[in-house]
C-alpha cells in the first residue's frame, strides 16, 4: 500500500548569484543559509568561478540569456516571497536585474559583491556604475565597508560614516541600507540599518578569526529568508546579524586558508537541544544513584549542559528548580529544561569564550573538606576571591577571565570562599557528560561520610 504524502508548505525565496566551488559563499552559502533558516530556496546562477578558502583561480561568466531563462523558469513557477543578488559580475547582468527588478512583487536585497574576502575582484570596474539602477529598486543594500565607499565615495570607518553613507544609499533610491561593520576594525562589530525614519545600529562583539569567507552571503540571505517568511525588514536583520555571528565564531575549519562561515549553525544548535538535554538527564540520575549528597550547597545543587553552539542561557538545559539534599539521598526538584538556570549557565557560557570544548557545568558545596577532596581530581583546581571584583565587574564575564587567567590554561574546578551575603562555592566544568560526573564522584567519594 502506497504511503500517503505530507507535503510541506514552506516560503520560497531566490537568489541571483555567482557559483562557489569551495562552497563557503556565493550560490552555494545562499542555499545552504536559506535552507536552514525555513525557506525553499531557488537560484538564478550568473558565473562560475573556480576558487576555495585561499582565494580565486578563475571566473566564467554565463551568457545573459542563459541568466535570463533561469529567472524566467524560477519566477514563472514559483511564488518568490523574497530575493536577493549575489555576484552580477558585468555590466549586462547588473542591467538585466535592474530592468527585472520593477516587475517583482516582493522584497530585493541587493548584496553587491565586488570584492571576494581574499581579496580578488568579483566585479568588471565599469559594472559599478551600472548598480545605481539596481540599489533604486532595492528594499535593502547591503555593501560593506569597502564596497560602501565604491558606491557613496564615503570611507566608512565607524558608525558616523556609516550613516553617512547609508544616507547616500538611501538617497540613491533604496528603501534601506544596512552597512555592515566588519571592517571598522574595533572589538565591536557595529552594522548600521538606515531608512528614511532613521538609523538604527546592532552590535556584537568581533570574533577574532580570518574564517570570515562567505560572511556578506551568508548575512543577506538570512535576512531574505525572514522577509520571506513575512519577518518585517528590522527584525529580519537583527535575525541575520545574530546568526552571522555565531556563523562565524562555529566556523567550519575546511581547506588550508581561513576557513568558512557555518551557514547551517542555527539549524545544527536547535538539533542539539534534545541530546542535550538527555545528557543532562543522565548526569542528574547518576549523581542520585551514586547518592553525592555531601555535594549539595544550600542553595541547590544544578547541573548545566550547552550545546556545542550554545550563545545564550536559553541554549542551556539545567535542572528546574535545582538538586536538592533529602535526608538519605538527593532528589531534583522538577524535570529539565531549557533556560532553567541563570547563574551556573552564564558562567558556563563565559567559560566558553575561553575553551568552547566546554559542555557541562555544575554548582557544589564548599568547605574545608571539599577543598581537600579537590586535590583527587583529574584537572587544574583554581581559587577565584569574588571579593577582588569591583562593583562595575561584579559579571560573570569578569570571574570567567579572572579565573582563566589565573589557572593559565582550562580549569576543572573554581572554588570560592563567600563573601557577605555569598555562600561559598565549588563550581565544575567539563567537555563531556562523563567527565563530569566523575569529578563529582571522585570529589565526594574523597569526603567520605
Amino acid at each position: 500500500m502506497a504511503r500517503i504524502p505530507a507535503p510541506v508548505d514552506r516560503p520560497v525565496a531566490l537568489t541571483i548569484a555567482g557559483s562557489d566551488s569551495g562552497g563557503g559563499a556565493g550560490i552555494q552559502a545562499d542555499l545552504k543559509t536559506m535552507e536552514a533558516s525555513g525557506v525553499f530556496a531557488t537560484s538564478a546562477i550568473t558565473a562560475v568561478t573556480a576558487q576555495n578558502t585561499r582565494g580565486v583561480t578563475g571566473s566564467h561568466l554565463l551568457p545573459i540569456e542563459e541568466i535570463e531563462a533561469q529567472l524566467d523558469a524560477v519566477l514563472d513557477d514559483f511564488d518568490v516571497r523574497a530575493a536577493k543578488t549575489g555576484m552580477l559580475a558585468a555590466t549586462p547582468v547588473v542591467s538585466l536585474v535592474a530592468e527585472r527588478a520593477p516587475d517583482f512583487d516582493f522584497p530585493l536585497v541587493v548584496d553587491p559583491v565586488m570584492i571576494a574576502e581574499s581579496g580578488d575582484r568579483l566585479l568588471e570596474p565599469d559594472a559599478e556604475t551600472a548598480y545605481e539602477d539596481l540599489i533604486a529598486e532595492s528594499t535593502l543594500v547591503t555593501p560593506n565597508a569597502d564596497e560602501t565607499e565604491v558606491l557613496t565615495g564615503v570611507a566608512v570607518d565607524d558608525t558616523v560614516s556609516a550613516r553617512e553613507a547609508g544616507e547616500r544609499l538611501v538617497g540613491m533610491g533604496a528603501d534601506a541600507a544596512l552597512v555592515t561593520g566588519g571592517h571598522f576594525g574595533v572589538d565591536v562589530v557595529q552594522d548600521v540599518l538606515v531608512t528614511p525614519d532613521g538609523s538604527e545600529t546592532f552590535e556584537h562583539p568581533r570574533v577574532d578569526t580570518d574564517a570570515t569567507h562567505g560572511t556578506g552571503c551568508t548575512l543577506a540571505a538570512a535576512i531574505v529568508a525572514r522577509l520571506a517568511r513575512g519577518d518585517d525588514l528590522t527584525t529580519a536583520v537583527r535575525s541575520g546579524s545574530a546568526l552571522l555571528e555565531r556563523a562565524v565564531r562555529y566556523h567550519h575549519d575546511v581547506g588550508h586558508g581561513p576557513g568558512a562561515v557555518h551557514h547551517l549553525v542555527d539549524l545544527r544548535e536547535r538539533a542539539a537541544r534534545e541530546p542535550t538535554a538527555e545528557a543532562v538527564h543522565r548526569i542528574v540520575d547518576r549523581l542520585v544513584d551514586a547518592n553525592v549528597r555531601l555535594l549539595v550547597p544550600e542553595v541547590g545543587l544544578n547541573v548545566v549542559g550547552a550545546t556545542p553552539y550554545a550563545e545564550r542561557a536559553d541554549e542551556t538545559a539545567a535542572v528546574e528548580g535545582r538538586i536538592a539534599r533529602t535526608l538519605d539521598g538527593i532528589h531534583p526538584n522538577r524535570g529539565v529544561r531549557f533556560g532553567a538556570s541563570s547563574h551556573v549557565a552564564r558562567f558556563l557560557l563565559s567559560a566558553r569564550e575561553f575553551d568552547p570544548s566546554l559542555r557541562f557545568a555544575a554548582n557544589c558545596r564548599f568547605d574545608d573538606q571539599v577543598e581537600v577532596a579537590l586535590e583527587a581530581i583529574d584537572g587544574i583546581v583554581v581559587e577565584s576571591d569574588r571579593g577582588a571584583e569591583s562593583e562595575t565587574d561584579r559579571t560573570m564575564n569578569w570571574d570567567a577571565r579572572r579565573t582563566f587567567e589565573l589557572a593559565e590554561g582550562t580549569p576543572a574546578a573554581v572554588f570560592d570562599r563567600g563573601d557577605v551575603g555569598t555562600e561559598p562555592m565549588t563550581r565544575l566544568l567539563a567537555s563531556s557528560a562523563d567527565e563530569l560526573v566523575e569529578r563529582m564522584t571522585v570529589i565526594h567519594d574523597e569526603m567520605g561520610e
